[in-house]
């Protein structure tokens, strides 16, 4: 008699489980996601989000080779996609059209935890936050994406806690969306936006002070200065101005409230930099400013790590979708190398991480399978030849 084959059921990958763990502690926090008809959803949330994880994890290039190993790949096929697969209509009606709420709720959540466990790298400095817009390219079809005649390009505007080296909000607009309005929104009490020169306007420099938020702002050499007051600048220092000014020209764009303007030299270049943060030295100023570069170095990245600008969707829902799980891949990152290296997330650490899942699934024996974390498969029929 001879027995038809059963396929072997794979193991977990017990690192991967680790690297999904500060997710799994959330779950109990995130609003319920149901189906808004009568048919079950093909893919609940949580498929959904390991699926937009195991995306950004594995440089996957295109929505279509994600769906090849969701279905070829053994791994993905029994841990990360549906017990009963998933189709691409299917794929593309749950990216498009839900679980963005659900995203949001756990990217906070995780952000929250990312900032509890890593350390602050600069206490002295107050919270600080880079704020910058990054482009993404779009397709022809993406109406709702204007940037100019026969292009579509879409805007990511991001938070980055230059503290802890983490994302904290985001925002999505066409390419065209002007990016200093997200200042405010952005911007929690007692926090410092730092941002480049693209940011400089001399009106939102005076409401930014009159509703007490605090800024960092590199503004054009050629600006027009009204000295107020002189501060003291240290002798053999990279700071060669300090003092309170009025910016502009009077009665045609010049501020009304007063602010600190630091200027500074460093490999032969100058920068002016517009604050009203005086409680810091120049010095200091200069270094804060110096940190907003940390939030081009993460764009660079990210982009180029986690393929997060490969678009698996075209509408502006679905592209939040995509936007907001590759943050929170890069939170888990950032989790998982501070408690397991006490390290920043860097490439090398990625790599290691996809390495040691691969290894644990070829290496593992089945007997050391736990049955809770398997779908069980259905046996098939044994058929005897008399």
């Amino acid at each position: 008699m001879k027995r038809a084959q059963v396929p072997k059921r794979l193991p977990k990958s017990a690192h991967f489980s680790q690297f999904m763990q500060p997710f799994d502690n959330t779950m109990e926090k995130i609003p319920e996601l149901t189906s808004a008809g009568h048919r079950p959803l093909k893919m609940d949330f949580e498929e959904q989000l390991r699926i937009l994880v195991y995306y950004h994890l594995q440089e996957h290039s295109s929505a279509q080779h994600l769906l090849q190993s969701l279905k070829e790949d053994d791994f993905a096929r029994q841990h990360i996609a549906p017990e009963q697969g998933i189709e691409k209509s299917s794929f593309s009606e749950a990216i498009n059209g839900r679980g963005l709420e659900q995203l949001l709720h756990v990217f906070t959540l995780l952000q929250q935890q990312a900032a509890d466990l890593l350390p602050d790298a600069h206490p002295e400095l107050g919270s600080l936050v880079g704020i910058d817009g990054s482009l993404i390219d779009g397709t022809l079809s993406m109406l709702w994406a204007d940037y100019r005649k026969g292009s579509k390009k879409a805007k990511v505007h991001v938070g980055f806690d230059l503290n802890h080296a983490i994302p904290r909000k985001v925002y999505l607009t066409e390419g065209n969306g002007a990016e200093r309005p997200f200042v405010s929104k952005i911007l929690s009490k007692g926090e410092t936006a730092v941002t480049d020169r693209g940011y400089q306007c001399h009106a939102l420099f005076d409401r930014w002070q009159q509703d007490g938020q605090s800024f960092i702002c590199r503004i054009k050499a050629s600006t027009k200065k009204k000295i107020l007051a002189q501060n003291p600048v240290p002798a053999d220092s990279i700071v060669f101005f300090d003092a309170t000014v009025l910016l502009g020209t009077a009665g045609v764009n010049q501020s009304q409230t007063p602010l600190r303007l630091v200027g500074y030299e460093v490999n032969g270049v100058k920068y002016w930099i517009a604050t009203n943060r005086y409680d810091l030295t120049g010095e200091q100023i200069a270094q804060a400013y110096k940190l907003r570069w940390d939030i081009e170095n993460f764009f660079a990245w990210w982009k180029r790590h986690l393929k997060v600008y490969h678009l698996i969707a075209r509408s502006a829902y679905g592209l939040m979708v995509q936007i907001v799980a590759g943050l929170i891949t890069y939170l888990l990152l950032a989790i998982h190398c501070h408690e397991h290296f006490k390290e920043k997330v860097s490439i090398r650490r990625v790599r290691q991480l996809r390495t040691i899942i691969e290894n644990e699934l070829r290496c593992c024996p089945e007997e050391d399978i736990d049955p809770k974390y398997v779908k069980e498969q259905k046996s098939q029929p044994v058929k005897a030849k008399t």
